[in-house]
């Protein structure tokens, strides 16, 4: 048995569509259907933040309520 998981059990990190390539953003990755994950694109080292889905949904509708 390998000590690094699978390819597939890895997430798939996403950026913003407004990114404008400085490295300037965060990255999310859904984890499973109830877990999204969320890192600093400038240092992808560090362990993500974890957020329900319900939290981060209500958290980006915040922020276009205000924006």
């Amino acid at each position: 048995m390998s000590a690094h998981p699978a390819h597939h059990d890895l997430p798939h990190w996403r950026r913003s569509s407004r990114s404008v390539g400085m490295n300037n953003c965060v990255e999310a990755a859904r984890l499973d259907t109830a877990q999204l994950a969320v890192r600093d694109s400038k240092d992808t080292a560090r362990p993500p933040l974890r957020f329900s889905t319900t939290a981060w949904t209500s958290f980006v509708t915040s922020l276009k309520e205000v924006g």
